[in-house]
């Protein structure tokens, strides 16, 4: 019977013949397992003739799932991240999810997640929050392989409605982005999220294409980095490349050893405030190489807090209470 569930929940349509056979169980063995799932609560559809099969279905309520161990780890690792803000509006909903699924973990599985909680750091956010209505509707489409569609606002600033038949979702640089066909213009496109509306899928189920990359997120991330950007920035910093590299792993930088004692960074960007955020956190002297434009930008920021630090009202408090005046 759980083997049984558990093929069902892969949402494929089985034919009942390649199921029994699956399970090495009878025809007449499968029907009563399968009377048996339904008194459970499970919607299972079957069809008859030639095309004949079975299929689970979405029902009215939220049958038990069957989860083997690195799908539970999975999801109470995705849910811990979803607890965290990552995905607006489902806060307190994740953390509510998390503890069901952490407490009906076996030991072993526990310890696995905490581990990963406890040496695993995640960057911030920073990134556009996308809602979480959004995140399912898209997420069912390209599970479902149901054609999409939505509105869709180029860097231009014009909208334009696009028909699509959904890939999959990748999460990358603190944004989301949507692999699709794109029917209208027949070729592969990604889209963000964050410049996306009003998703709908349309009822209409596709085959799924073979995508031109090993997988998705291979494909987004070969895209955007073939992409032009507005500036390519080169600094030295004056520290071993093994203490700069670790911080800026997830800024898709590159970092390259000049000698034991320094190494140079580069990054491809639109705009300046990431890499300042990188520099900061790496928090090491550095040299600006190129492009001049970001050596002019860090000196109006240290103008900034420069000015912060030495103003008249910073130095009237220590330890947020004020200092108090001289008699006479």
């Amino acid at each position: 019977m759980l083997r049984l569930l558990s093929l069902l929940q892969t949402h494929r349509h089985w034919p009942g013949l390649e199921l029994a056979d699956r399970l090495a169980v009878s025809e007449r063995t499968l029907r009563r397992d399968i009377d048996r799932l339904r008194e459970l609560g499970y919607p299972v559809h079957s069809g008859r003739g030639s095309a004949g099969g079975y299929q689970l279905r979405s029902g009215i309520a939220m049958p038990p799932l069957l989860l083997d161990d690195e799908e539970a780890v999975a999801i109470a690792v995705g849910l811990r991240t979803a607890a965290g803000g990552t995905v607006e509006g489902l806060e307190e909903t994740s953390l509510r999810a998390l503890t069901k699924v952490v407490q009906v973990m076996p030991p072993r599985l526990r310890r696995r997640v905490d581990a990963l909680r406890a040496f695993t750091v995640t960057a911030p956010a920073g990134g556009p929050q996308i809602e979480a209505a959004t995140l399912t509707v898209i997420a069912q489409a390209c599970r479902d392989d149901e054609r999409l569609t939505f509105t869709y606002t180029a860097p231009s600033g014009e909208p334009d409605t696009r028909l699509v038949e959904p890939h999959r979702l990748v999460s990358l640089k603190r944004r989301w982005y949507l692999v699709a066909w794109d029917l209208d213009r027949a070729d592969w496109r990604i889209f963000r999220l964050d410049r996306l509306t009003g998703p709908a899928a349309t009822g209409a189920r596709f085959r799924p294409r073979e995508l031109p990359a090993a997988d998705a997120a291979a494909y987004v991330a070969d895209r955007l980095g073939a992409r032009p950007t507005r500036y390519d920035i080169t600094v030295r910093f004056h520290a071993p490349a093994g203490t700069v590299e670790p911080v800026v792993a997830v800024t898709g930088g590159h970092v390259e050893p000049v000698d034991d004692r320094s190494c140079r960074l580069r990054m491809q960007v639109d705009a300046f405030d990431w890499p300042v955020f990188i520099l900061a956190a790496v928090g090491a002297r550095f040299d600006v190489v190129d492009p001049p434009e970001f050596r002019d930008h860090l000196r109006d920021i240290g103008r900034l807090f420069l000015r912060a630090g030495t103003s008249e009202q910073g130095r009237g408090h220590a330890g947020g209470r004020r200092t108090p005046r001289r008699s006479g």
